[in-house]
């Protein structure tokens, strides 16, 4: 069971942003992210956005730092990464 943490590499609203993910479990995120402050409405479908203040939280609360690329191979290998929805999905 371990949270991971990707680069705060993307700019919004004058910050950057990281993911928080679980190879686990989303209860053991939810958890994970409330340990550091994040609130329930902020889950992603699969993962939490954090800004650098947050990643580093997250880093002194026991996530490890990944590259973008290993986090997704572990939500994929755990089964929980979930794409997202486009127009259009749901009409076969």
């Amino acid at each position: 069971m371990t949270i991971f943490v990707d680069d705060a590499r993307w700019q919004w609203r004058g910050r950057r942003w990281a993911h928080l993910v679980s190879d686990e479990s989303y209860d053991e995120l939810h958890q994970f992210a409330a340990l550091i402050g994040k609130r329930r409405a902020a889950f992603q479908g699969d993962h939490y956005d954090v800004d650098e203040a947050e990643r580093e939280l997250a880093l002194r609360a026991g996530a490890v730092a990944v590259n973008s690329r290993e986090l997704v191979s572990r939500l994929r290998a755990a089964g929980l990464r979930r794409r997202r929805s486009r127009p259009g999905d749901d009409l076969v």
